[in-house]
């Protein structure tokens, strides 16, 4: 194990479990608390990794932060109207939304594909310097990817749990309920996936200024990485537990996904085949509480059948 996992790659991959964590949580709030299918987590992944990007090159990696989220902000108002003010399915509505934002981010990026932030201060590099002769100089951008996650899941937790949030989760449950209960739906849902989308677009931009570069298709798969994570944490949670531990859950299904990709690539992997690992993981995540279920059952029959067996032998007896 120590082959396939040194102190390094395991760094790099709890820092980069923690920045996707940000669009775990985002699911979370969206699929698992709403219970709104957002396809548009690709598209707004990259329009908050440009928008963040352009924002810092122009001298403002603090100010790129929330101009990202911003931008993500407005990116779930239009899929939430899409859904509520048009009657497009959620499904349909984050494709339309996700087809339209490639657009939207070449213009973001200047007319570009991609844009490089080496000459560029960001975030990590502010750190990198506020703790320069430390002994956590070496981990600042892990450092750096924790504040905001933990930041952020504060936060979202605090959020859920206010009026607002019951809601939302309540329309998650059963939207009729909701109606009925004079809770105006189309605004849980613009509320949710505006916030849900501002998470997403916070993790892109991080990324940017993690990995000092804007690309098109960064986030290419966003959803299926987040799915797995989101996954992941939920089946270790077991579904149980206040919103606290299961946002936390959803965080450490992050960093666990992308260690399993670290040794993935440690195992000499080609690149083409990590999707194919990210499908795999998803896969067996999800049906893993059906085949724990599954096996529970068959154990319970066959005691069952043992137990009755042992009662027609007494009565042969």
């Amino acid at each position: 194990m120590g082959s396939l996992l040194t102190l390094g790659t395991l760094q790099t991959a709890m820092e980069l479990g923690f920045i996707y964590s940000l669009v775990a949580l985002a699911l979370f709030l969206s699929y698992s608390m709403l219970n709104v299918c957002d396809l548009s987590t690709d598209g707004c992944f990259i329009l908050g990794c440009a928008v963040g990007a352009t924002v810092a090159i122009s001298g403002h990696p603090y100010l790129a932060i929330f101009a990202a989220m911003g931008a993500g902000v407005l990116s779930g108002f239009i899929t939430a109207q899409l859904q509520t003010r048009f009657g497009i399915e959620s499904i349909l509505a984050g494709i339309i939304v996700n087809t339209g934002l490639y657009t939207v981010n070449i213009f973001a990026m200047g007319n570009r594909s991609q844009i490089s932030l080496n000459a560029t201060d960001t975030v990590f590099t502010k750190a990198k310097a506020l703790l320069a002769g430390t002994p956590f100089a070496d981990y600042y951008k892990l450092i750096v990817a924790v504040l905001f996650v933990v930041a952020a899941a504060v936060l979202l937790v605090m959020f859920l749990r206010t009026r607002l949030g019951l809601s939302i989760r309540a329309t998650g449950d059963n939207v009729d309920m909701v109606r009925a209960s004079s809770i105006n739906p189309a605004r849980t849902i613009t509320v949710g996936l505006c916030v849900s989308n501002a998470l997403t677009a916070l993790g892109g931009c991080l990324l940017g200024e993690y990995q000092k570069s804007s690309d098109i298709q960064v986030g290419t798969g966003m959803v299926t990485i987040a799915l797995a994570a989101l996954i992941i944490g939920e089946t270790l949670s077991r579904g149980h537990g206040g919103i606290g531990r299961r946002v936390v859950f959803v965080i450490i299904g992050s960093c666990l996904y992308r260690i399993i990709m670290a040794i993935a690539m440690r195992l000499n992997m080609p690149a083409s085949a990590l999707k194919l690992v990210s499908a795999v993981i998803v896969a067996v995540a999800i049906a893993m509480p059906y085949v724990k279920q599954s096996l529970s059952d068959h154990r319970k029959k066959q005691a069952a059948m043992r137990i009755s067996e042992e009662e027609t032998e007494d009565v042969k007896c």
